[in-house]
């Protein structure tokens, strides 16, 4: 279903569980054509399986996920296939879409430059830096998808060094091919960086707690310079987690006493 106005992907009141469990609850998020939406939470908060609501991979329990284009999912590993080159693993959504393999590579060859993989379509990904798979693998989910990208945790798996390299090469591939992105990370500087928005969720089940709006203009955010509006939304990021976090270990240790209790009323039975 197409979304309408200027939202490339709508989440309306979804709702998420597995068993008996409820992983997400009545969750509504939305990203607009070109922008740079964040979704924080803390670890098991149901982020991975928003994305998977979001991408077809699962089905929702309740509420409508509406999108205005075939979305590409970049999970948090690049999932590049050491045996084949560089060329060939970007270009297998291509090949699968039925594109002829003179055309994919064609395809493929036209982007290695403007995604800092120049001269690699020979090599194999071990011979890859982290950041040149990360690359790699982000150029074969824009030739899925076009232009709307899910990104689980895309740089968690580089230097610190290298992740703010690639943060500012994300958001200069953003800008020439008018991309909309909607990122998961567990990292709030990260978020205030790159973000046109950013969605809190709480502790599973998994809600919206808040919508932070950051207008500060991306150029002068590398800039080692906090402004007042970052600095006010990160203290209010900390707050909600922070509490999240304490909310979710009370109920694992409430968990634990009511396991050992079962434990110990088990033992005196049969004693």
């Amino acid at each position: 279903m197409k979304t309408e106005n200027n939202m490339v992907i709508s989440v309306n009141h979804i709702s998420k569980s597995f068993g008996d469990r409820n992983v997400l609850d009545d969750v509504t998020m939305h990203v607009n054509h070109k922008e740079i939406v964040s979704v924080l939470g803390i670890s098991g908060s149901g982020k991975t399986t928003l994305f998977n609501l979001i991408s077809g991979v699962l089905p929702c329990n309740e509420g409508e996920i509406v999108t205005n284009s075939k979305i590409g999912y970049m999970m948090q590993k690049d999932l590049l296939m050491p045996w084949k080159t560089v060329m060939e693993n970007i270009a297998l959504p291509l090949i699968l879409k039925g594109v002829d393999k003179n055309t994919a590579n064609n395809t493929v060859h036209s982007f290695l430059e403007q995604f800092g993989l120049k001269n690699t379509e020979n090599e194999y990904p071990n011979a890859l830096s982290g950041g040149m798979r990360q690359r790699a693998s982000l150029l074969r989910t824009y030739l899925f998808s076009g232009e709307i990208l899910l990104l689980d945790e895309p740089f968690s798996s580089v230097d610190a060094i290298t992740r703010h390299q690639l943060h500012q090469w994300l958001l200069a591939i953003y800008e020439e091919l008018s991309l909309s992105i909607l990122l998961i990370t567990h990292d709030i500087e990260e978020a205030l960086l790159l973000s046109d928005r950013i969605y809190v969720l709480s502790g599973s089940p998994a809600s919206v707690v808040a919508e932070i709006i950051i207008t500060d203009p991306r150029t002068g955010r590398f800039d080692g310079l906090a402004s007042e509006e970052r600095n006010k939304a990160r203290e209010k990021i900390y707050s909600l987690l922070e509490g999240e976090a304490k909310e979710s270990n009370d109920e694992v240790e409430k968990r634990r006493e009511r396991i050992t209790r079962k434990i110990i009323r088990k033992n005196n039975k049969e004693e």
